[in-house]
């Protein structure tokens, strides 16, 4: 705006300098509209970068629930890391943020934290849900779901029924939580919460528990990272992951959903989940397939706008 001030008035001090006589009215004025063109280019070109570009110098600010390997975890050195991490880092550049300000927010409490407006997005992995959908907006899928059960190596789990009497440990308030909640009546389990998903897995480690629920790419991870446990059920469920907003923050959303196709265009998804997860993701998932419109198809919030990103642009 400064920029745009000193314009409007080294143009009013040009035109006063230069207002024409009635002999030399049409020479004269040809030169005053010169030396304004010229003005303001030069000052057009000086202007500061945060013109065009107007999240620079800022931090994007969302949320995650960090100890949720390998989405938000913190390194050795203190630094966050994770592929979550990685992927809200590189979408916040691109949309010309200098990064990525993460709140850590168990997940209990994380949208409560988002209609506070104490962050602007929910970067932890987060499944579409109806429910969800009714109260927030999502941005498009970028990762396939699912819900697996890690126990101890050499405990075996044929079907759900084999759970009964069982005590379940799970992440308090996760989408795991809910199912848990949805079917304790059916197969007769117990269940045992924690606000962290690492207290719920070392519940298991050290005997207090049968078993872990989570979504299947954390339990597969933990499995890596903890030879005494494996995943022994998986079961497939419609849901993605995907980044959640205010319900009236629609432009950001869109901005958002724009990026992540962008990246699933040219690779720089795939190639993320090839470092933290060791292999190519599924073809004709979330992570490679780029949906129609804004938003989940056919949930709330979705909106059915054709669109080509411009990834070009901050």
């Amino acid at each position: 705006m400064k920029g745009v001030n000193t314009i409007a008035a080294l143009t009013a001090a040009v035109s006063r300098k230069h207002t024409p006589s009635r002999l030399g009215h049409a020479r004269l004025g040809h030169k005053a509209g010169l030396l304004l063109a010229a003005v303001a280019a030069g000052l057009a070109l000086s202007l500061p970068a945060h013109a065009a570009n107007p999240n620079q110098g800022k931090m994007f600010k969302v949320a995650a629930d960090v100890g949720l390997v390998p989405f938000f975890m913190r390194g050795t050195d203190g630094k966050m890391d994770g592929f979550s991490n990685e992927l809200t880092q590189e979408v916040a550049q691109r949309m010309g943020y200098d990064g990525a300000e993460v709140i850590d927010t168990p997940f209990s409490a994380i949208f409560a934290g988002l209609f506070s407006s104490r962050y602007d997005m929910v970067a932890a992995p987060t499944n579409t849900t109806l429910e969800r959908a009714q109260q927030m907006l999502f941005a498009e899928p970028y990762m396939a779901g699912g819900l697996s059960f890690l126990a101890k190596k050499g405990a075996t789990v044929t079907s759900l029924e084999d759970l009964k009497g069982k005590t379940i440990a799970v992440n308090n308030g996760s989408f795991s939580d809910r199912w848990l909640q949805d079917n304790q009546e059916k197969y007769g389990y117990k269940i045992q919460r924690f606000n962290k998903n690492t207290d719920a897995v070392q519940a298991v480690a050290i005997g207090r528990a049968f078993a872990n629920m989570s979504e299947t790419p954390l339990a597969r991870y933990i499995a890596t990272q903890t030879p005494a446990l494996a995943p022994v059920y998986d079961m497939t469920t419609k849901a993605n992951y995907a980044f959640a907003f205010r319900k009236e923050d629609t432009a950001l959303r869109n901005r958002v959903d724009e990026v992540l196709e962008c990246m699933k265009q040219d690779g720089a998804l795939s190639k993320l989940h090839v470092k933290w997860f060791g292999t190519e993701p599924n073809a004709d998932t979330a992570m490679t397939v780029i949906f129609p419109g804004y938003g989940v198809p056919d949930y709330p919030g979705y909106e059915p706008t054709e669109h080509t990103p411009d990834c070009s642009r901050p």
